[in-house]
């Protein structure tokens, strides 16, 4: 089968290797869709010590389950399927805890066991075991249910938010997840939605979206801004989807009293250190989280919020294209002009 494999940085390759089978406990999903994560660009440039090379590479795939290992259950030939990709254990502190997504002995696809950027991926014992495998209504379209893994991480940030019906929600950064976790806030009941970017080409993509306020920090006052649209106290939710210090320590002033500030995207290795001033959060009893990754159960609702129509996959799905084109999705991904690149075998 064909599958895109990860030897090394800047060295990833589209041949041919053996189709897997289902061992015992496994199933085995033919892949009609596998979209590509911006962690999936980060290592082809500079490496991830989690691969195992040379691997097939793919976290964000669905497919028609088309083998069923000996002493499997729960599952049926023909059953659409995406999955919570990063796999726990089920039985470190964590796991007990029901926190999988920060399990101590996470082993993800695409890393640790083969990936969704191929025809055809076996699904571990372990993850059908711990609850990582999610059916899907046969009425999605593939290239949809595929954004249900990173649809996912905006679910589980914004269900730490506490998001609810009339929230203003604030995001920082227009990037795609910051885009997705503005859709989810949405579809979550959110009333008002303001979207902050300082690069003019992905703000400018949000227009297909209607979010209520677009705004440059560049050449806008966003602080001015927020508090326009908010009678004056800022945000309910701020949720801080940009990589850089200044926007996380900025979301402090932008939140109301007894908001929440949620710190989405991770700071690069040797610049992740904040300057907070801890008399707004002591004083306006703020709520200040991280988010990693996600759960089964934050798949399952992104697997609703999809079939119910109450994000915009169609938008979100940017481009379409084949596994052999794996290369110039990166460049799409680069340049911003891509959302999400959904590969097609």
């Amino acid at each position: 089968m064909k599958a895109v494999v990860f030897y090394a940085p800047e060295d990833e390759r589209v041949e041919d290797v053996p189709v897997p089978s289902a061992g015992e406990g496994e199933i085995r999903v033919r892949v009609d869709a596998c979209a590509v994560c911006g962690s999936d660009l980060k290592a082809f440039h500079v490496g991830n010590p989690r691969i195992k090379p040379p691997m097939v590479i793919g976290h964000e795939f669905t497919g028609i389950i088309d083998e069923i290992g000996p002493d499997t259950t729960g599952y049926e030939l023909g059953d659409r399927v995406v999955m919570a990709t990063s796999v726990s254990c089920g039985s470190c502190v964590y796991c007990e805890k029901d926190l999988a997504n920060l399990c101590a002995n996470v082993a993800p696809m695409g890393y640790s066991y083969p990936g969704g950027m191929a025809e055809y991926v076996t699904v571990p014992k372990r993850a059908v075991d711990n609850g990582h495998v999610v059916k899907v209504p046969a009425g999605i379209k593939p290239e949809h249910a595929a954004l249900a893994e990173p649809v996912s991480c905006a679910v589980n940030s914004c269900e730490q938010c506490l998001i609810k019906e009339g929230d203003t929600v604030l995001v920082m950064g227009a990037g795609p997840m910051g885009i997705m976790n503005a859709c989810v806030a949405r579809g979550m009941g959110a009333s008002k939605i303001i979207m902050s970017e300082i690069n003019e080409s992905r703000l400018q993509q949000c227009d297909v979206f209607e979010f209520d306020e677009l705004v440059n920090p560049g050449t806008q006052d966003l602080e001015e801004v927020v508090k326009a649209a908010t009678g004056g106290i800022g945000a309910d939710v701020v949720i801080v989807a940009a990589p850089a210090a200044q926007p996380q320590e900025q979301a402090l002033s932008l939140v109301r009293k007894h908001g929440t500030v949620c710190l989405f995207a991770s700071l690069p290795v040797g610049r992740n250190m904040l300057s907070l001033d801890s008399r707004l959060i002591h004083y306006g009893e703020l709520r200040v989280v991280g988010t990693s990754d996600s759960r089964p159960e934050h798949v399952t609702t992104a697997v609703e919020l999809i079939d119910k129509g109450l994000l915009p996959v169609d938008k979100l799905a940017s481009h379409v294209m084949k596994l052999d084109d794996i290369l110039e999705a990166y460049e799409l991904m680069k340049t911003g002009e891509a959302l999400r690149v959904v590969l097609v075998p």
